[in-house]
C-alpha cells in the first residue's frame, strides 16, 4: 500500500489525467497536488551573500491557489481530499524535492509532445523520471 503521493499539478489535461489516476489507483494513500510556479533559478552556489531567487507576483500566487483549488474540487468530486502545495523554481526540481519529503510515489502527467519538441525543449516528467527518489507513474 502507498502511504503518500505527489501528484505535480498545473490544471493541464494531463495533469488533469494523472491526479484522476492517482485518486482511483491510491484509494487510501493521503495524496497532494503541487503546483510549482516556475521562476528562473540562479547557480550562485559558489557565491556567498544574500539570496536572489526573483520574487513571486501576487498574480502568479493567486492563480497557483486557483489551479490548486481546481485539484481539490476534482477531489472532492471523487469522494475524496486531498493536500495541495505551492514552490517556485525550475519544476523538475521542486517536484523532485518535495519528493524526497516522505512521498512513496510520484504520478505525474505527460504532454504527449513530439520528439522533435522535447528535444528542443525538454520534458518535466522525463526529468522527473530521471531524477527521482521514488517510483514514478507518467499518464497520458
Amino acid at each position: 500500500m502507498t502511504d503518500r503521493v505527489l501528484v505535480p499539478y498545473d490544471g493541464s489535461e494531463p495533469a488533469t489525467a494523472a491526479l484522476e489516476y492517482a485518486l482511483d489507483a491510491h484509494p487510501d494513500a493521503d495524496i497532494t497536488a503541487l503546483y510549482v510556479i516556475p521562476i528562473p533559478e540562479l547557480d550562485l552556489q559558489r557565491i556567498d551573500g544574500p539570496d536572489l531567487t526573483p520574487p513571486v507576483s501576487e498574480q502568479a500566487r493567486e492563480y497557483a491557489a486557483g489551479v490548486l483549488e481546481e485539484a481539490t474540487e476534482r477531489a472532492t468530486a471523487a469522494d475524496r481530499t486531498i493536500d495541495t502545495a505551492t514552490a517556485t523554481g525550475r519544476p523538475e526540481r521542486r517536484i523532485v524535492e518535495r519528493a524526497g519529503e516522505g512521498y512513496e510515489y510520484i504520478v505525474i502527467g505527460a504532454h504527449g509532445r513530439p520528439l522533435a519538441s522535447r528535444v528542443l525543449l525538454g520534458s518535466v516528467a522525463e526529468r522527473v523520471v530521471r531524477q527521482a527518489p521514488i517510483p514514478v507513474t507518467v499518464v497520458r
